[in-house]
């Protein structure tokens, strides 16, 4: 990993994105690895977006938005089976 600081806020914003595109595609095949041999997991997860939520707040804040991104990303998961 890179030592080096963002200093101007597009690099910060550059920064994040890839952070998120990596941790994204870790955590997927990180998923998809366990779902592989237990086959319930995306049905647990499915079953837990009522909780999820959008941290931000005011005209932001979008909860559903949030969880139809995981449904897509947990379907893109069912569809790999």
């Amino acid at each position: 990993m890179s030592d080096q600081t963002p200093t101007s806020a597009s690099d910060q914003i550059i920064d994040a994105r890839r952070r998120e595109m990596a941790i994204e595609h870790l955590l997927f095949g990180t998923i998809r690895f366990v779902a592989q041999r237990h086959p319930d997991l995306l049905d647990d997860l499915d079953g837990s977006l009522d909780h999820l939520w959008d941290k931000a707040h005011g005209e932001e804040k979008d909860d559903e938005a949030v969880r139809d991104i995981a449904r897509r990303f947990l379907g893109s998961l069912r569809a790999e089976r």
